[in-house]
């Protein structure tokens, strides 16, 4: 644990966590993918105090007709909101069942260095076979080889970041030289389904290691900086959070609140006429926004942080920003980011060392 106050973040993918959720947003259907809508809600995310957003990701549509079924992929958008925030981290979900890591590994070190250092992973996974013939790869079926997948997609990323020692770059004029060829190494995996030379084409992030976050029941221990952890009520979180092996923890929690046009049930019972509200395996809340930072509050020291799903994004966002954060603030409950620190520094995640990087000794005391 880093402390009491709670990191937040804020997923902000699509309209909402509800798949019908469009049908309440303050923007028709063709805005969904408008660079101004994405920017809006990442800005809006950042001016709130968030830590983090997140953008979900997948190969196949993240619901079916009649709804909106549309979105860019997450590393683009994410390439995008680095460029146009300043403050707010700014993580993609990114799977790796069939995606190749060394790919996976590039675009998210390049992420990094848009962002001078505020990137992260959330890292997912293609459970449908249809996400397979997407890819025209053979089928990984079955939790298990999915997570092996994962497992082995983080270390390959994570080996790779530190293919390029920091100080690799030379960028000399004077001698014609540009990289130190002694401070690249080759990362040398072999994995059930592939192989890894190396190095990267990417310098080492300005982090050293993006964030990592996802589920532990999807990677495998040891893999995450930050374990997203969900269950039914506080009781199921709390035993979830102590099971995660992992620096950090995250509560994901979905929430429908009390605007001032309506109650958070009439909202929930709008949208329910034309979709169901799936159980995703969240904590969820529907209520006002008082009861929300008492929740939170009682998820003070039992996880570092929580990763918020709203219900519609355009009706939720605002009362987060104004009842819901400044009230967990004011109470010492929950921390602001600051300017020009890095993700990791935002958690509390110290810088890691490079694992190719030899140690210099230390020069001998002189003696008299």
């Amino acid at each position: 644990m880093s402390g009491p106050a709670l990191r937040l973040a804020l997923e902000i993918d699509g309209d909402g966590a509800h798949p019908a959720a469009w049908r309440r947003a303050a923007h028709s259907p063709d805005h969904l993918l408008t660079p101004h809508r994405v920017a809006g809600v990442a800005a809006a995310a950042e001016n709130a105090g968030f830590t983090l957003v997140t953008l979900e990701d997948g190969a196949l549509p993240p619901g079916s007709a009649p709804d909106v079924v549309g979105r860019i992929g997450a590393v683009e958008r994410a390439a995008f909101l680095a460029a146009s925030t300043s403050v707010v981290g700014v993580a993609p979900v990114v799977p790796v069942t069939y995606a190749e890591p060394f790919h996976v590994s590039s675009q998210l070190a390049s992420l990094d260095h848009i962002s001078v250092g505020r990137a992260g992973w959330v890292v997912g996974d293609e459970p449908a076979p249809e996400a397979a013939r997407a890819w025209g790869r053979p089928l990984v079926d079955g939790s298990a080889a999915r997570a092996r997948e994962a497992g082995d997609g983080v270390d390959v990323s994570r080996a790779l970041w530190d293919s390029w020692e920091d100080d690799a770059v030379i960028r000399s004029v004077a001698t014609s030289r540009y990289l130190d060829r002694d401070r690249l190494h080759h990362v040398d995996f072999t994995g059930g389904a592939y192989t890894v030379k190396g190095p990267a084409i990417v310098p080492r992030p300005p982090q050293g290691q993006l964030v990592v976050l996802g589920r532990p029941d999807a990677v495998p221990a040891g893999r995450l900086d930050v374990a997203l952890v969900g269950g039914p009520d506080l009781a199921a979180v709390t035993a979830a959070a102590g099971r995660a092996e992992a620096p950090r923890t995250f509560a994901e929690v979905e929430v429908a609140l009390d605007t001032p046009h309506a109650a958070a049930e009439d909202r929930v019972a709008d949208l329910e006429r034309h979709a169901s509200w799936s159980e995703r395996g969240r904590l969820r809340y529907t209520g006002s926004a008082t009861g929300l930072v008492a929740l939170l509050a009682e998820l003070t020291g039992v996880v570092d942080g929580v990763r918020l799903h709203p219900l519609v994004l355009d009706e939720d966002l605002p009362v987060l920003s104004r009842l819901v954060i400044p009230a967990l603030v004011e109470r010492r409950l929950a921390v602001r980011p600051l300017p020009a620190a890095t993700l990791r520094a935002h958690l509390g995640l110290e810088r890691p060392a490079n694992r190719y990087a030899v140690a210099v000794p230390a020069a001998p005391e002189e003696t008299r």
